[in-house]
């Protein structure tokens, strides 16, 4: 049996949510996006984001809110401010603030924004649905350079890995399985439509909900990006890797899939996987390696 059906109700929504993204987004972005699997950031990545940010003449946005240290937005803020970044503004909104023309004047002239690591869920709980959220897209369309680590590269894609399991084998032993209706999911900010980002992959070893997503949906393309690693994807809809670990790609979209009919077991034929490392570069729209060697 195809598998057409979406992973949990939470995708419904992100599937209804996306004709406004899509509306959005009725051109190609002009912005970049600096996608980051968590762990400590290498250099290559930290002057990356300055750069594309717009150095000395840049004003970055750090957004904390899914992280649950209170000290997150100012480090980071120091931290980018010695990178060169001229001017860097914490945005601490809460999702009534998220509202506000107050909030909304804080983003004027942003060039860059920055997702700190957490928890996805507290963020997009700030973010889901408001005017800032509308805003952020907007910036991102055209121009400014969106970065996040961990928690804020699960926010980039449409469909977001929310990091429950539906169905935990026992409290130390998550995603033991490849099952259907298991990895559950709810709209992220959407600058990635086709694609769910999956963080930590390699080091937290992830692949079984990463496969189990992409059996299900597979129109939804798989990069799973590993810690002090990052895709910097550009505004042609190629990606770069930039750091020290793999990316891996799921490609199930030529795949035969099909479920169990006597359970949430899952199956499939020819999925497709590359092992990206840093100066590879990958065509999101056609869903080919261009290079995969180091940069000469």
């Amino acid at each position: 049996m195809a598998l057409a059906r979406h992973t949990r109700i939470f995708v419904l929504a992100a599937a209804l949510a996306a004709g406004s993204v899509s509306a959005a987004f009725a051109q190609r972005p002009a912005g970049h996006l600096v996608v980051i699997g968590g762990g400590t950031r290498p250099a290559a990545v930290n002057t990356l984001i300055a750069r594309l940010a717009g150095g000395a003449k840049g004003r970055l946005l750090i957004f904390p809110q899914a992280s649950a240290v209170a000290e997150t937005g100012p480090e980071l803020a120091t931290e980018f401010r010695a990178l060169g970044v001229g001017t860097v503004t914490v945005i601490t909104a809460d999702r009534a603030a998220a509202d506000t023309d107050a909030v909304l004047r804080q983003t004027d002239g942003a060039t860059g924004v920055y997702f700190a690591g957490g928890d996805q869920n507290r963020l997009m709980a700030v973010l889901r649905g408001t005017k800032l959220e509308a805003r952020l897209q907007a910036l991102y369309q055209q121009g400014a350079v969106m970065a996040g680590t961990s928690a804020g590269a699960a926010v980039m894609s449409r469909v977001m890995i929310t990091g429950d399991e539906q169905r935990p084998l026992t409290k130390d032993q998550d995603w033991q399985t490849i099952e259907a209706e298991n990895v559950v999911t709810a709209p992220g900010l959407g600058l990635l439509d086709d694609v769910v980002v999956d963080q930590h992959f390699v080091r937290r070893r992830r692949h079984n909900r990463l496969i189990s997503l992409v059996l299900e949906q597979p129109a939804l393309l798989g990069v799973a990006i590993d810690e002090e690693t990052a895709t910097w994807v550009k505004p042609d809809r190629t990606f770069e890797v930039v750091g020290n670990g793999p990316v891996l790609v799921f490609d199930a979209k030529g795949a035969t899939t099909a479920r169990d009919t006597a359970g949430p077991g899952l199956r499939g034929s020819d999925l497709r996987l590359h092992v990206l490392r840093a100066g590879a570069v990958y065509d999101l729209g056609t869903r080919t390696v261009r290079r995969n060697a180091p940069t000469p």
